[in-house]
C-alpha cells in the first residue's frame, strides 16, 4: 500500500511538472519517457484551454469569429482614417462586407463549435507548450544556451501572437471583403453563402499561418547560434528568399487576390530584414570572441 501511495503521489509530482528526472546517463527509452510527460502535460494544457473556449463557444463566435465578417469590424473603419489623415481619399477604404453563412451537413454546429475550441486552444496555450518543449531539451544544452533560451520563450510567443493578430485584424478582412465581392458570371443567379466551417477554417489557416510565418527572425537567430546561417549568407540569397516569401503568401492567403498576398509579403520581407540583422549580430559577437582567445 505504501508503494502504491508513493507511486501515486509520485505521478502526480510528474505531471505537474514539479519533478525533474533523475539525474543520470539517459538512453533512447528514458527520453522517450521523459518526453512522453512533457506531450501529457502539453495536451492538457491544450485541452483545458479548449474545454474553456467550448463553454464560452457562443460568446467566442460571435465577438471574436464573425467579427471580421461585420460590417462595424474595427479594420473598416481604422483603414479610412488611416487613409484621410494621409490625404489618400479613399484608397485605402473597403466597402463594407456583409456574409450569410449556412450549415449544409446535420453535426455543421457541432463541428464548428468543435473547430473552434480545438484551434483557438493551441493560440491559447502555445506559450506553454513551447515551455513544454523548452524545458525537454533544456537538459541537452549549455549555461549560455539555456540563458538565450529563457528569453527565446518570450521572443518566440511574441512573435507568434504578433502574427495571429496580423493575419486576424489586417490580413482576414482583406481577404474575406475580396471573396465576398467577387461575382462569377453577369446573371446574378450565384448566392454568396459559405459554410460557416468553410470560413472558420479560412480564418484559423490565415492566423495560424501568420502566427507561424512571423517566427521567421527567432528560427534565423538560432541557426545563426548554430552556425548554419549567418548575415552574409541571407544577404547573398535574398533574391531566392523574395521568392520563396511570395509562395507562402499565397499559399497562407485563401484568397486569388494580390493585395491580401501584397499585405504578407511586406512584413515578411520586413521580418526577413530583421533576421539579417540579428544573424550579423551574431556574426559580430562571434567573431569578437575569435579575436579574444586569439589575443589570449
Amino acid at each position: 500500500m505504501a508503494s502504491i501511495a508513493s507511486e501515486r503521489k509520485y505521478f502526480l509530482k510528474r505531471i505537474s511538472g514539479k519533478v525533474e528526472p533523475k539525474k543520470f546517463e539517459m538512453n533512447f527509452f528514458d527520453h522517450i519517457e521523459d518526453f512522453r510527460w512533457h506531450l501529457v502535460r502539453s495536451i492538457i494544457a491544450w485541452l483545458v484551454a479548449a474545454v474553456l473556449i467550448f463553454v464560452y463557444v457562443d460568446f467566442v463566435y460571435d465577438n471574436i469569429i464573425l467579427a471580421p465578417a461585420r460590417e462595424t469590424f474595427i479594420t473598416y473603419g481604422a483603414l479610412c482614417r488611416l487613409s484621410e489623415w494621409l490625404h489618400l481619399g479613399n484608397s485605402l477604404c473597403m466597402p463594407a462586407v456583409k456574409i450569410d453563412f449556412q450549415i449544409t451537413t446535420v453535426n455543421g454546429t457541432f463541428s464548428s463549435a468543435l473547430n473552434i475550441a480545438m484551434i483557438g486552444g493551441i493560440v491559447v496555450a502555445f506559450p506553454y507548450i513551447f515551455w513544454e518543449l523548452w524545458r525537454f531539451v533544456k537538459p541537452a544544452l549549455s549555461v549560455k544556451e539555456r540563458r538565450y533560451g529563457r528569453t527565446g520563450i518570450w521572443w518566440i510567443s511574441f512573435f507568434f501572437f504578433t502574427g495571429a493578430v496580423f493575419g486576424y485584424y489586417l490580413l482576414a478582412p482583406f481577404t474575406f471583403n475580396f471573396l465576398a465581392g467577387f461575382t462569377l458570371g453577369k446573371t446574378g443567379m450565384i448566392q454568396y453563402r459559405p459554410s460557416v466551417n468553410d470560413y472558420i477554417d479560412s480564418l484559423t489557416n490565415l492566423i495560424l499561418g501568420c502566427g507561424i510565418a512571423f517566427e521567421l527572425p527567432v528560427l534565423c537567430f538560432v541557426l545563426a547560434k548554430m552556425g548554419i546561417v549567418t548575415g552574409t549568407l541571407l544577404k547573398k540569397y535574398f533574391k531566392f528568399a523574395f521568392v520563396i516569401i511570395l509562395i507562402v503568401s499565397a499559399i497562407i492567403t485563401p484568397s486569388p487576390d494580390w493585395t491580401s498576398q501584397f499585405l504578407v509579403a511586406i512584413p515578411l520581407l520586413f521580418l526577413y530584414w530583421i533576421s539579417i540583422l540579428l544573424a550579423s549580430g551574431v556574426d559580430k559577437q562571434r567573431a569578437k570572441a575569435d579575436n579574444i582567445q586569439t589575443e589570449s
